[in-house]
């Protein structure tokens, strides 16, 4: 009774009711290396989620336990009332799964590796004809749909990728790496689709470009070296960085280095990470709570002092420098 049925009697989708991915303690270690470190997270029903971390993070590794394609030395993933471990075949059903590195039949036509992936899904005839003709659209694939794989260019092999985890209309779509090899138009495609796909799926997505996870996604995860070190929306990332920057250049012949260390005292939110001079005026970074802007202070103070103030920026932290704050110590594997 906890089974949908879907194209014949042979395949079915398991039908979670209010759909949940639940990440439990998941570790996985190679010989002494502990490439995931007893990790856990919940996934919902309609959610975008971006899973960032450098290489050698654990990423790619948790996307491959979660799919059922390496298994964990711990832990366990549960999709519903099913955990991956016990029904690896059943979940794997319902699961859209593009890996990084994209395999692909170069020698197919798209037309045929297309029908062939479906064939294995056990997706038939007009039911196929139906599925061919959404992904195709979806993936905007119509210029190369009888061309052989191996004449396409990298774009359109990593479209041909995203047709084929789509094919069987999943409830699930892990992606690792999507947008590898796209350009800026197709990329814009990709990411309103995947935006699109998430108001109806689970969509867990990786990527190494953060302008695009932060354009696409509801939620991001961070994991380093092999435990999660971030996890709320961008919005929430960024309220949450401990500090904020402000940038203030100063006419050389108006600022006595004294009185610009003495400034801290005067103004005790800000820190004055830097001091540069310059030939005609000194370049002063400060530091100062991203809830906070001293710029009215620093202008105040720097009129006591007979300052006259060049330029005063303020800049807040972006995803990259959250990501390589809280990654910076992971190194390349």
């Amino acid at each position: 009774k906890n089974l949908k049925f879907f194209y014949n009697e042979n395949i079915y989708h398991i039908n979670f009711g209010k759909k949940m991915i639940k990440v439990e303690n998941l570790s996985k270690n190679y010989g002494s290396v502990k490439a995931v470190r007893s990790i856990s997270f919940e996934l919902n029903d309609g959610q975008v989620v971006g899973f960032l971390g450098a290489n050698g993070a654990g990423k790619s590794t948790t996307l491959k336990i979660m799919t059922g394609y390496i298994s964990p030395s711990s832990g366990n993933v549960y999709y519903g009332k099913k955990n991956i471990q016990d029904d690896t075949s059943e979940i794997q059903r319902d699961i859209g799964y593009l890996p990084e590195l994209n395999p692909l039949y170069s020698e197919m036509i798209v037309h045929d590796y297309l029908k062939f992936i479906s064939e294995v899904r056990g997706i038939l005839e007009n039911d196929f004809k139906n599925a061919f003709q959404k992904v195709v659209e979806e993936c905007s694939l119509n210029a190369v749909a009888h061309r052989t794989i191996a004449n396409c260019s990298k774009g359109y092999k990593q479209r041909i990728g995203l047709a084929a985890a789509l094919i069987h209309d999943p409830k699930i779509l892990i992606l690792d790496e999507p947008v590898t090899g796209l350009d800026p138009n197709q990329i814009v495609e990709i990411r309103e689709l995947i935006k699109k796909l998430g108001k109806e799926k689970i969509v867990l997505m990786s990527s190494h470009i953060l302008q695009e996870i932060q354009a696409t996604v509801d939620r991001i995860i961070i994991i380093n070296e092999g435990s999660i070190v971030a996890d709320g929306s961008s919005e929430e990332l960024l309220n949450d960085s401990a500090k904020g920057k402000a940038d203030l250049k100063l006419e050389v012949s108006n600022a006595d280095e004294n009185d610009i260390r003495d400034m801290k005292a005067t103004i005790p939110s800000i820190d004055i990470k830097n001091i540069s001079k310059e030939d005609s005026f000194t370049s002063i970074n400060i530091e100062f709570p991203s809830n906070g802007d001293p710029r009215e202070d620093i202008f105040k103070y720097a009129v006591d002092k007979n300052w006259v103030i060049l330029e005063m920026v303020t800049s807040k932290q972006n995803l990259e420098d959250i990501f390589r704050k809280l990654t910076g110590n992971n190194k390349l594997s």
